[in-house]
Parts: structure tokens; C-alpha cells; sequence
């Protein structure tokens, strides 16, 4: 199910949070957590109810796993917990590898070895990446000692409940679970409401009015079979960074929205990072939780920093590998990971020169440096990435302004009138409208989830979320993923 469709806005999000608090107002706990579970499950189930069976499949077995971690733990046999911490670690990434890595293994067999071997084309599960990684960081959680609530009820709630369930955030056990036993959050809470209400609908303003509307000209951009002239390569590879930002944000401010209409505030996962000075920095925006998941379950179990620079450095291009290869089965996210790694390489070694940059020109680069990485995650193929690159050096044509049309028509080339590109890609007036506006938000005002935990709604407030709300909905109609749901 969408958070963008008329049947969770109008009918089961009202509808599960209603039950959900006359159940608790009749203190029936257990039931309203079941409830939860249930609504969560059908959910899920709404995309396709077969692979319901494969994330109750997965609770169950990380579940025993951590009931074996604990008990094991509590008795100080320690070695028989990495061991079946271990086995737990290893079910999970085979399921995960099965369901998104199979094709890729076999396409590259096939590439390698000169075979021709069929692809199984199997089908990636919603959410999978997101349910995964968080009952493996139970299970890490588990063998640390720092797992005290054994409730299968509540385990199951943790996993599924269904405002982070399809694309995070990544949560912690130890961070929600205390949340939903919490007397005060059984009780509907009208500033929690209100703003739950007001974030939610600004977070589907962002997917269907702005992120939408730049998909159209990122996909003709990258969907383009010829040669893109520099302003259509530019507005291509822009249309995809505001579309990825926006549909990003716009999902996190729905799910942490969503939730907090039940009194469960999520961890924040989206934090402005186009605003950032330099990689680093972008990173401790972006994804947050899955960030923190590869620094406290990757990056420090290799050493993190407390070993030598070389290994610090190996480190992190490792822990990037992975990031890349997460978000996608194909070496165009590998090669995006391994950029960001580089550059992350590069920023630390800088670090030590102790030579300081003006703040414009810092931003400049890392914006730059996203905005190029970007092509690499969106681009189906490396040539299409060249093709990409090559239109934004200007090497496949570029526009110039009318008046200067006949001193370089006997140059030969791919030049041609802004008047004539704008015929071409249609709407130019539009286009150069929406950057002017949205590409200078992205970077100069507070993310929105700020925004709200600070509000005291008042009339003209009322107003505007009333407004916000009225044209998001007017825009609703067409079927329109999140980009996050791909991975």
C-alpha cells in the first residue's frame, strides 16, 4: 500500500489509528498491539499477499535466534552466542542474497565464464533491504546484552509496524519498544495529532507536486536513446537530484508523520543534506539510520579508525562497497558507493592538510559531487552514464542564446537556439520556474520534520497546511512509487 493513495489517506490510516486508541481507552493492550500487527501485515500484503509468508517467515526465524542469543548471553557462553550469531547473520543476508542478487550473479557468470545460463528473474520483495537489516541489528543488539524485552507480540510489532516497514527508517528494538508499552502514548494526544497531520501532508506535497514533476524530465533525460545537449543533460541530471530529494524527504515526512499520529516518533532519517559543506557532512544527512547501521555494524566491528590509516581508509571504501551494493544489484551502484567511499577518502586526508576553504566553494563541490554521483545511481547502464556526462561537458551540443546563432553556424557542431530547445523538451518556462524555486529550498531553509516539532498551530498556519493538503490531494490519481521502494 502507498502512503500516496486515496485508500491510506482516507481510510486506513484514520481507520487503524481510531481502533488502535478505543482499544487502549478500553485498556486492551494486547489487542491494540495485535491490531497494529494486523493492520501492518495487510499493509504489506496490499503489493502482494504471497511474500506476507516470507517477512512472517523472517520474523519467526530472527525472533528464535535472538531468544537463542539471550538465553546464551544470560549464561555467559559467550562463544555459542557468536556462533549462533553467526548462523543468524548468514540466514539473513541468504535470503537477502537470494531474492536481489541472484540475477546479478548469474548475469556476471554468464559475462565471465561465456555461458548462458536463463535469469530466474525473481521478484524483490518490498522492504526486504529495510526488514533485513533491522532484525540483523537485533541480533547484533541481542549478543551485546542490550536486548530486554521478549514478547513475541511486541518483537513482531517492532518489525512490521508499517510507517517504517517498506523504506525505514532503520530502526532500533531498544528505541521503539519502550515507546509502545509507554502509558501516556495509549491516549490520543492532539498536539501529536496535529502535527503528525500537518507533517504527513507536507511530505506528500514534496512526493506528488515536486518529486513527481521532476521525474517527468529526469525520465526523458535519461530515457533518451540520442545525444543530450548540455542544457538537457544539466536538466536531466538536476531533475533527478530535486526528484531523489524530494521523494526521499517526502517519504520520510509521511512515515515519521504517519507514526507519530500513534505518540511512536521514529528516528529522524533525512536531515537537509544538500545544505552540506563537504562529503562527510552529507552523509550524516542523508539515510541517517542507514549510516548509523554501517558505522556501528560494519565500519567499527572492521576497526573503524582505531587502526592504522591504510586500514582506516580500506575501512571505508569497504563500507561504501556494501552502501552501493545495498542500494542495487548492478555495478552502476557499486561504482556510486566507491565514489562516495573515495571521496570520503579524499575528505579525511584533506582534513590533515588543515587547509580551510571558503564555505561557497566547499558547498559548490560536494553539491556538484552528489549531483554527478547521482547519475551513477539513476543511469540503467555506464554508457548511458557517459552519454549523461558527455551532454554536461558540452561535448554532445550545447544551447546559445539566438543572437549569437550565425556566428557559430559555420562552426559546425550540435548548436541550437534556447528557443529551440525549449520547443523541443516543452514546458522550458515551467522547468527554469521549478529549479528557480525548489532547487534553492532544497539547500536554504530547515528540513520540514524541524519545522514541525516546534509548531503551535495557529489560524494562518491552519491555512496553509489546509492548502498544502487540498493541492497534494488534487494531485493524487496516478500510480507513483518511491524511489527507496527499488531497493
Amino acid at each position: 500500500m502507498l502512503f500516496n493513495s486515496y485508500f491510506y489517506i482516507f481510510l486506513f490510516l484514520p481507520g487503524t489509528i481510531t481502533v488502535y486508541f478505543i482499544l487502549n481507552r478500553h485498556r486492551l493492550t494486547i489487542a491494540s498491539k495485535t491490531w497494529l500487527v494486523i493492520a501492518s501485515l495487510v499493509f504489506y500484503a496490499w503489493w502482494n499477499p504471497i511474500y506476507t509468508s516470507l517477512i512472517l517467515g523472517s520474523i519467526v526465524f530472527n525472533y528464535v535466534m535472538g531468544r537463542f542469543i539471550c538465553r546464551k548471553w544470560e549464561n555467559r557462553r559467550h562463544a555459542r552466542t557468536r556462533s549462533i550469531l553467526y548462523a543468524g547473520i548468514a540466514g539473513n543476508l541468504i535470503l537477502l542474497g537470494y531474492f536481489k542478487y541472484t540475477d546479478f550473479f548469474i548475469a556476471n557468470m554468464n559475462s565471465l565464464a561465456k555461458l548462458s545460463i536463463p535469469l530466474a528473474q525473481i521478484v524483490l520483495p518490498l522492504g526486504i533491504s529495510f526488514f533485513t537489516f533491522t532484525q540483523i541489528a537485533y541480533l547484533v543488539d541481542a549478543s551485546k546484552g542490550e536486548v530486554k524485552e521478549y514478547s513475541a507480540m511486541n518483537y513482531g510489532l517492532f518489525v512490521t509496524f508499517f510507517p517504517h516497514l517498506l523504506a525505514g527508517p532503520i530502526i532500533h528494538h531498544k528505541e521503539m519498544m519502550p515507546q509502545f508499552d509507554r502509558r501516556k502514548n495509549k491516549v490520543v494526544d492532539s498536539g501529536n495529532l496535529a502535527r503528525g497531520i500537518c507533517l504527513f501532508f507536507v511530505g506528500l506535497f514534496k512526493k506528488v507536486v515536486i518529486a513527481d514533476t521532476f521525474a517527468v524530465w529526469a525520465n526523458a533525460g535519461f530515457g533518451s536513446t540520442g545525444d543530450l545537449t548540455m542544457i538537457e543533460a544539466w536538466t536531466a541530471s538536476l531533475s533527478y537530484t530535486l526528484e531523489l530529494y524530494y521523494d526521499f524527504s517526502g517519504y520520510t515526512d509521511m512515515a515519521l508523520g504517519s507514526s507519530l499520529m500513534f505518540n511512536i516518533i521514529l528516528p529522524v532519517n533525512f536531515d537537509s543534506p544538500y545544505r552540506s559543506l563537504n562529503i562527510q557532512e552529507f552523509w550524516r544527512r542523508w539515510h541517517m539510520t542507514l549510516g548509523r547501521f554501517m558505522r556501528d555494524y560494519v565500519y567499527i566491528p572492521m576497526g573503524g579508525n582505531r587502526v592504522g590509516e591504510p586500514q582506516t581508509l580500506l575501512n571505508i571504501m569497504i563500507t561504501f562497497f556494501i552502501v552501493g551494493l545495498w542500494h542495487g544489484a548492478g555495478w552502476t551502484f557499486v561504482a556510486w558507493g566507491l565514489m562516495h567511499g573515495a571521496a570520503l577518502v579524499v575528505h579525511r586526508l584533506w582534513g590533515k592538510l588543515n587547509i580551510s576553504m571558503p564555505k561557497w566553494l566547499a558547498w559548490l563541490i560536494t553539491f556538484n559531487f552528489v549531483n554527478i554521483c547521482w547519475i551513477f545511481f539513476r543511469a540503467p547502464s555506464f554508457s548511458d552514464i557517459v552519454k549523461v556526462l558527455k551532454g554536461m561537458a558540452g561535448l554532445s551540443g550545447a544551447e546559445i542564446p539566438e543572437s549569437f546563432a550565425f556566428r557559430v553556424a559555420t562552426l559546425g557542431g550540435s548548436w541550437q537556439t534556447l528557443d529551440t530547445l525549449f520547443e523541443r523538451i516543452g514546458k522550458g518556462e515551467i522547468i527554469l520556474g521549478m529549479f528557480a524555486v525548489f532547487l534553492p529550498l532544497s539547500f536554504l531553509f530547515r528540513n520540514s520534520n524541524k519545522i514541525i516539532e516546534s509548531l503551535e498551530p495557529d489560524v494562518p498556519q491552519l491555512i496553509v497546511f489546509s492548502l498544502v493538503a487540498v493541492i497534494s490531494i488534487l494531485y493524487l490519481g496516478s500510480y507513483s512509487e518511491f524511489l527507496y521502494f527499488r531497493f
